[in-house]
């Protein structure tokens, strides 16, 4: 079963980038390294051969999960969205009840999230309670050491 994704344009961008890299780089230095080490003789007893044939399907795995989610990769108009509840692609302002913390997130696709920029998935337990909750609700996440209560201070799209 496939699962969509929303993406903005530069993130959309980002994973073409990488699965051009991954095409038309990585793929003709895999095919190199493997004629390079059919070259060197006996392939039942090359090891060098059998990493490089290994290496190769590894790349393609990683090759078809990007198509796969490139497939599935939805654009999304960041300028209409519902500023209303928690979207993905939404910037929220979220107050820790327990010690008080102010925290900003934006929540996007997996592959985008980056929690040092403050980008958290929506797949995340943060991201999966946070989504569809309007401003001044209280989100209860549940996380390994229990359970984090935040109240959702501001909802924007910027």
């Amino acid at each position: 079963m496939s699962k969509v994704s929303y993406y903005t344009d530069q993130g959309l961008k980002n994973l073409r980038d990488e699965l051009n890299q991954l095409k038309d780089v990585e793929r003709p230095k895999a095919s190199q390294a493997i004629a390079e080490a059919r070259d060197k003789g006996d392939l039942s007893e090359n090891a060098e051969y059998d990493a490089a044939k290994e290496a190769q399907g590894l790349l393609e795995l990683q090759i078809s999960k990007l198509e796969e989610t490139l497939s599935n990769a939805r654009l999304i108009n960041e300028s209409q969205l519902d500023t209303s509840k928690v979207l993905v692609h939404s910037n929220v302002e979220v107050k820790n009840k327990t010690n008080g913390a102010l925290m900003k997130y934006k929540l996007v696709a997996q592959s985008e999230a980056d929690l040092k920029t403050g980008k958290i998935s929506v797949d995340s337990p943060i991201g999966k309670g946070l989504l569809g909750k309007t401003e001044g609700e209280v989100a209860e996440i549940i996380v390994p050491n229990g359970t984090i209560e935040f109240e959702i201070v501001s909802i924007s799209r910027d």
